[in-house]
């Protein structure tokens, strides 16, 4: 009667992050899509470190 699309399972996983350090900023980026061994905030320019959180999984097709 009713054609309900089927939702696709979201698929989380722990994912490795890194972490604007600036009180002001809040941005964060995905170890897989960082841009050096340690980097520097995209927004800010400010330190970056490292943590894990709880994300949808998302591949980096230009590491394969």
């Amino acid at each position: 009667m009713y054609n309900k699309k089927e939702v696709p399972e979201i698929v989380t996983a722990e994912t490795k992050v890194w972490n604007c350090v600036s009180e002001d900023c809040n941005c964060w980026v995905r170890d897989n899509f960082k841009s050096s061994e340690t980097p520097t905030c995209p927004l800010c320019e400010s330190e970056m470190k490292s943590g894990v959180e709880i994300l949808q999984v998302v591949d980096n097709p230009t590491l394969s």
